[in-house]
Order: structure tokens, then sequence, then C-alpha cells
């Protein structure tokens, strides 16, 4: 027996090495502010109608996350533009990323900025209906013995007259804060990490985060574009970081160990 001893602890090391090279799974849910954004985009040209093809400057802050991560985390984003909580659901979105949901995953959830807009009735979700999706949310995910980290929705630029910062989320931020510490869920309190980055920038140095784009550096923009809610790939970078500060703070040793 004693001769089968040390080949059986050899096999046992094996296994726990190969078992810490396993991948980590990190699913994302949540609307345009984290969605994967193609690098480029067809266009017509409007005198000659002729095609082409142009560099996209729109980027979302899940998009830059796998950046951060060595190879062993893979990364699936599943957040998609114009979406909100009743959306996400309703369109059979949510129910894809369960499928594909293992024990010992992680759900990363944001939503808020579509939830919110009360003029766009196709994807308005009164604050009543946006908790109870979030708690479902924590709920499915739980279910399926993977962990839900809620984020609250990033902060859109907004500066007044006198160049003040002001919010417009509303109480949806403070929703996802309470269901939050009410189910004892994982929160990345986004809403209030991307507050302080833009107040620290201010009104100006704001603009080099979002898209904020001249006329004439794009055929497809001719006028250029200016879009406070969109992150370029320097702004998304830098809010896909703040997301990484406040993952360190929380006790998920398997991500954190992962970080490059």
């Amino acid at each position: 027996m004693k001769h089968f001893l040390p080949i059986f602890l050899v096999f046992a090391a094996l296994w726990v090495v190969s078992c810490g090279d396993n991948p980590v799974h990190i699913f994302m849910a949540g609307d345009s502010t984290m969605a994967d954004k193609p690098l480029y985009k067809m266009f017509i040209d409007s005198i000659t109608r002729e095609q082409f093809e142009e560099e996209n400057p729109e980027r979302g802050w899940g998009q830059l996350l796998p950046a951060y991560f060595n190879d062993r985390v893979k990364i699936h984003n599943h957040a998609r533009n114009g979406r909100s909580t009743r959306t996400f659901i309703s369109e059979g979105r949510w129910q894809a990323l369960l499928d594909s949901l293992q024990k010992g995953d992680y759900v990363v959830i944001q939503f808020g900025h579509n939830d919110q807009s009360k003029e766009k009735i196709d994807r308005y979700t009164s604050p009543e209906d946006y908790k109870s999706n979030m708690e479902k949310f924590v709920a499915d995910v739980r279910a399926k013995k993977a962990t839900p980290i809620l984020c609250t929705p990033v902060m859109r630029r907004r500066f007044d007259t006198l160049g003040n910062f002001y919010d417009v989320h509303g109480v949806y931020p403070g929703l996802v804060r309470q269901v939050a510490e009410e189910q004892q869920a994982l929160l990345s309190d986004m809403h209030r990490s991307t507050e302080k980055l833009l107040r620290q920038y201010g009104e100006e140095k704001s603009k080099t985060l979002f898209l904020h784009i001249p006329a004439g550096i794009y055929r497809s923009l001719p006028e250029g574009k200016t879009d406070n809610t969109h992150f370029n790939e320097q702004g998304a970078n830098i809010v896909a970081a703040l997301f990484i500060e406040d993952l360190k703070n929380l006790p998920l040793t398997d991500l954190s160990h992962n970080l490059k």
C-alpha cells in the first residue's frame, strides 16, 4: 500500500492543477453602454451611393473588460443596444444567457438607461417592474448556482449652464442598491464611481470620454456627432477600469487572482 501512496498524491496534485486551469466564465447582461460594438461599420456615400467601410469610434465598457484579465477568464457579452430589463427578458435574451450558464459562473448585470426613458415606450420600465426584474435576475442566476454581480447604471455626461454636473437617472440606481442589500448580492456602484470621474474631469475634459466628434473626421459623420451617453475607446477603457477596482474589493478571489 505504501508504494501506491506517492502515485496517488501525484495524481491528486495533477487534478488540483488541472482544476486551477479551468476557465472562469463571466456573462454580461446590459445595454449599449456595456455592449460590444463593431470596430468598423458599412455606410453608403450620400452623393455617389457607393458603399464604404469606416472605423467605428464607439465602444461599450464591457468590450474593453477582457484586456484586464488573463486568458483563463472568458467573457461572454450579451449586452445589446437599446435594451431595458423588460425588453432583455421579453426578447428572450435573458433566457439565452441562462441556458449557457453553469455552476460557478458570474453574471454582471447593468441596466437603467433605457428603463428610465419614459419617452421611449418600447423600452420604458416602471420603477416597480425594474426592481422586480432585478430581483428576478438575482434569483435566476443563483438557481443556476452562479454568482450575480449587480451594477448601477453608468452616468450620462450632463452639465448645466454654470458647468455644474447633474444626474438624470432618477430612482433607478437606488433601486439597484436596494436589491443588492435586500438580496445580499454583490454590487459594483458604477453610478457613483462614474459620477466621481465626471466631476473630476469637469465639463470640458469629460468630452474626451464620450463621442464628441468634430465635423470632417468621418465620411459617415460629415457634420460630426455629440453623444453624451456612449463612450469612445478611451472612455470605455477608463470605465472598465473602475469596474475592476470595485471587483478587487469584492470577495471573488478566482476573479481577482486572474487579473493582469
